[in-house]
């Protein structure tokens, strides 16, 4: 075969005057200085606050101190391979991470990335985890009840869609024990639930994380870990990464709970990273916007109306107090930005009272209109008579004689703190807890021994649910306690007391 020259030249020529070479421009810095997770950049002239950064080794950083001659680049990895001099690139990325419905039933990281060996997330949605808060244009009144299953909070604190209410305690009060079956009741409920660990041991995650499989919960819960082992960087991003999930549901128009926990430690660790890239300590050498830290992330919590699809965002973030002292910085700090909190109390938790909810420190300014019209008529008078309890108990122990009166809001109030103890992981359906709190606050429970106030709800669940299921079934759908569905109640209670034996108490 012969080659002609002539049509490989002309093959050529066109080539060349064709030929495009596409110029892109990369920002790129030298690393000048490493160390704790921290890296000091020199160049980077164009990055942007809050932008992905790629090291040599392919970990990325952000940028998060835009100073006159370097920028302080927070590693999110192993900075160990990380040396001076190295190369970095600019992505052109504001930090983002995966959302949508592939995130749920797993376990990831605070960039999104699974942990659960169950394959790759498989969405092409991001969100940057930074977002402004809805205004008030976007937003309505709480006016739909989050039902936590627990008797003390949906009766006296209920929480609503769309609020923020903050659980407040010493360590090992039963904080996380809460929001756990807080999202265990949600089952049936379309509530999707948002789980963020920072800074726990990576066995107490796991073990939450049987927990929901046990009891069916990650089929609606997405897991977000940053365990205390991880680097600081992606402690303090967490949060973000797992309200930006929370964000993309309620923006759909759906319903999304999210539960941080907890902020003592993502506070920390944001003052970790501050106190590395030297900026100004303040009061207990946290840095001086640290509260802004914690309102832009908690505003973003929010009911929007109906114009903007009437989704809703609540959130449950937990604050570790020590020795009890709700006067210090990071709590004073969250209880000024939620909307209540729930006061757990250590001397209650070892006198036996769980959930160690002190009823007088707790608080939820969103008030009734969070519950359903039956548990707020019966719910009134509950608060009513713990509160005088409590105020007549202290008093009570010096006085030797007491009147009649005195010592019948005793025995009312003991039977009554007897009612709202519960143990963890058997949340109540808020249609038998609406019928156990009549019950308390009507007297059907005067008579009984306080050792037996257990044993009598246990058995009038049991019986109301095989006698007569037609009562919770009409206070399920109505909502509301008629004068026909009052009767109809108190004479279900009437038959079930005259039958009701107690238990008898094992010999010594």
């Amino acid at each position: 075969m012969a080659i002609r020259t002539d049509e490989i030249t002309s093959i050529i020529k066109s080539q060349i005057q064709t030929f495009q070479q596409p110029v892109s421009t990369v920002d790129v810095g030298t690393v000048v200085e490493v160390g704790d997770g921290i890296a000091r950049i020199y160049g980077l002239s164009g990055v942007r606050a809050s932008e992905l950064v790629q090291f040599e080794n392919e970990v990325y950083g952000i940028a998060l101190n835009l100073e006159e001659d370097n920028v302080g680049v927070i590693i999110m990895g192993d900075y160990t391979g990380i040396e001076e001099g190295q190369q970095v690139r600019a992505t052109g990325r504001i930090i983002d991470v995966p959302v949508g419905d592939a995130l749920i039933g797993r376990v990831v990281n605070a960039l999104g990335e699974p942990l659960d060996e169950k394959g790759p997330i498989r969405t092409d949605k991001r969100r940057v985890i930074e977002r402004v808060a809805p205004g008030v244009i976007t937003r309505q009144s709480v006016d739909t009840p989050v039902q936590t299953g627990i008797k003390a909070i949906d009766s006296m604190i209920p929480i609503g869609r769309g609020q923020r209410e903050l659980i407040i305690g010493d360590r090992q009060t039963g904080k996380t024990a809460i929001v756990i079956d807080t999202i265990i009741n949600q089952r049936g409920q379309d509530l999707i639930c948002i789980y963020v660990a920072i800074g726990q041991k990576t066995s107490k995650i796991a073990q939450i994380v049987a927990t929901l499989e046990q009891y069916g919960a990650m089929d609606y819960t997405i897991v977000v870990a940053a365990s205390a082992d991880e680097p600081a960087a992606l402690q303090y991003i967490a949060p973000y990464a797992g309200c930006a999930m929370g964000e993309e549901f309620m923006e759909q128009g759906r319903e999304a709970l999210i539960v941080y926990d907890d902020l003592s430690k993502h506070a920390a660790a944001y003052r970790e990273v501050s106190l590395l890239l030297r900026r100004p300590a303040g009061r207990e050498a946290f840095p001086g916007d640290v509260f802004y830290l914690h309102s832009r992330l908690l505003e973003r919590a929010a009911k929007l109306n109906a114009d903007y699809g009437g989704g809703s965002l609540t959130a449950l973030p937990i604050i570790e107090t020590q020795a009890n002292d709700v006067s210090a910085y990071i709590p004073t700090n969250v209880i000024s930005i939620t909307d209540g909190q729930i006061y757990l109390e250590s001397d209650l938790f070892y006198a036996g009272v769980r959930p160690a909810i002190n009823v007088g420190l707790s608080v939820s300014r969103v008030g009734g209109d969070a519950q359903i019209r039956a548990m707020k008529q019966v719910a009134g008078r509950l608060r009513l008579e713990l509160s005088q309890y409590r105020e007549l108990a202290a008093f009570s122990q010096f006085a030797s004689d007491l009147d009649r009166a005195t010592r019948a809001t005793l025995e009312r109030g003991q039977r009554v703190t007897e009612i709202l103890k519960q143990p963890q992981y058997s949340p109540v359906p808020v249609e038998e807890q609406v019928i156990v709190i009549y019950a308390a606050t009507n007297g059907y429970l005067d008579d009984i021994p306080v050792e037996s106030v257990r044993d009598f709800e246990m058995k009038l669940r049991d019986y109301m649910h095989s006698v007569h299921p037609e009562v919770a079934r009409r206070i399920a759908e109505e909502k509301a306690l008629s004068d026909e569905l009052i009767q109809q109640l108190r004479g279900a209670l009437d038959e079930f007391k005259q039958g009701y034996v107690p238990e008898e108490a094992p010999a010594a």
